[in-house]
């Protein structure tokens, strides 16, 4: 199936499709051509988080369990940062809500396949720039941000991926073609239309359009009618030239891909952060610390600001490093402070009761979560939002859960648009991009509680308008079947 010369009928210059065709064949110069392989598929319970969503993870074997054809849904995705493991999850848990059995297949896991190991190497590169980008600031304006925002943007860009990603299809070719495919990154979706499956979901992260994240065969799922608009239209994907649209089946708008578990009891949540605040109990801020490392300087600054507030019981901190041992090393390094905070070491079960929002224990000091487990150093943040009063963070896919937040600077120029959209629904602020500019409104969130009160009030009221019900409407969307 050719969908490097045409997209969605907007046909390519010859230049770009040689320059594709030329990038799959030295891929499979370096990496090794896997294509001859019929690769066997089995399942096994993941430990970490098939208790709380049900995850069955796919394995390149037959030594698991058969895959349930019939309740199964696969979700395909890869681990690129933490966002797209992220809004899997999301799906996952709307997928075992609704009666689904959410199957979890990395494409970047199998690096014994051609496609893992490409999918591994561009994922290393893409980490490179995240990081160089927060500490050449030159770099960052003159080259990553327009890649994220403008390069990505580009149909050429799309028409290179769907040819690289006809070499993850591989291990795809023993699915039911008719199977609930849902890919929480292009590149699976990509890889399932490759091999032939027709009922593919293709779920765009972020709120800025870029050909990047298009798929075409599979139905798009959008978190905003601005992304809705910008994508139906393919607006800017060759310069200024007017494009033929996605046709109306290929593309909806579903809402913020969220988990179940975070809305269940979303009024409750709210309730307990205003009587905290009420109370005069220390105000809890969750750090996260992105996939791909990025921003130290910035945490390093504002966990310096809090500290006295931390002595006197104003404020407690939640640091999750995720997975990166190496951060927490160095803030312990740079803050000798830290050294006093209790580290939640690879402590899954302790994470778990810490953060229960059943509890009515007070929290005081600094609390680190790390983990060398992908699933838990994702899913405690997921956790730790319940029981939080705001949330700082870059405006990644973060920017579209139901928690106050409060955004620092971007990585990547992409981003910018998940806090903008954050800021007009009001559940999180604009986006700082100078750490003094950041500091100042967290002083302002903690000493002014009116603030977060307000951001729970809209998270409210956005819930009642089913902003955050893109999951739920994705895995509907799913088992209905294509069309």
């Amino acid at each position: 199936m050719d969908l490097t010369s045409s997209i969605f009928g907007n046909r390519q210059p010859t230049a770009v499709v040689k320059k594709a065709t030329k990038a799959k064949a030295s891929y499979l110069k370096k990496f090794g051509d896997d294509r001859h392989i019929s690769y066997p598929l089995s399942s096994t319970f993941n430990p970490v988080i098939g208790p709380a969503l049900g995850v069955q993870n796919i394995n390149l074997n037959n030594t698991g369990e058969p895959i349930d054809t019939k309740k199964g849904m696969i979700i395909g995705n890869i681990r690129m940062g933490y966002g797209h493991y992220r809004i899997s999850m999301a799906i996952a848990s709307a997928a075992r809500h609704l009666g689904y059995t959410p199957y979890w297949l990395d494409l970047n896991a199998y690096q014994e396949t051609t496609g893992g190991q490409v999918i591994s190497h561009l994922n290393k590169l893409y980490s490179l720039g995240s990081r160089l980008s927060q500490k050449y600031s030159l770099f960052n304006s003159l080259y990553w941000e327009k890649l994220n925002s403008e390069g990505f943007k580009k149909l050429s860009f799309n028409a290179k991926d769907q040819k690289v990603s006809e070499l993850m299809a591989t291990v795809l070719g023993n699915l039911p073609d008719d199977m609930p495919f849902v890919g929480t990154h292009t590149w699976p979706a990509q890889a399932a239309i490759h091999a032939g499956m027709s009922n593919v979901i293709n779920v765009v992260p972020d709120n800025w359009p870029m050909a990047l994240h298009l798929s075409e065969g599979a139905r798009h799922v959008v978190q905003t009618p601005s992304s809705y608009f910008g994508y139906r239209m393919l607006k800017g994907m060759d310069g200024d030239k007017v494009l033929k649209p996605m046709p109306a089946d290929s593309i909806f708008h579903t809402g913020h891909f969220i988990d179940h578990e975070l809305l269940v009891d979303l009024k409750g949540d709210c309730q307990k952060r205003k009587e905290r605040l009420n109370n005069g109990k220390p105000v809890r801020i969750l750090l996260t610390i992105g996939g791909a490392g990025a921003q130290f300087e910035i945490y390093r600054s504002i966990i310096r600001h809090l500290l006295p507030q931390i002595i006197n019981r104003k404020v407690s901190l939640l640091i999750n490093v995720g997975d990166y041992k190496n951060v927490w090393e160095q803030l312990v390094a740079d803050i000798p402070a830290l050294h006093k905070a209790h580290l939640f070491d690879n402590d899954w079960e302790g994470v778990q009761a810490f953060a229960n929002p059943d509890s009515d224990q007070s929290i005081e000091g600094i609390h680190a979560f790390y983990s060398s487990d992908i699933f838990s150093a994702v899913y405690t943040t997921n956790l730790l939002m319940r029981i939080t009063d705001f949330m700082i963070t870059k405006p990644s896919e973060l920017a579209f859960y139901p928690v106050p937040k409060l955004f620092i600077q971007r990585v990547g120029g992409h981003e910018a648009y998940g806090a903008l959209r954050s800021a007009e629904i009001g559940d999180g602020t604009v986006e700082f991009e100078q750490t003094d500019a950041a500091i100042q409104m967290m002083q302002l969130m903690i000493d002014d509680k009116s603030i977060i009160k307000t951001m729970c009030d809209n998270i409210l009221k956005a819930q009642s308008v089913g902003v955050y019900d893109g999951a739920y409407k994705t895995v509907e969307m799913a088992a209905a079947g294509k069309g």
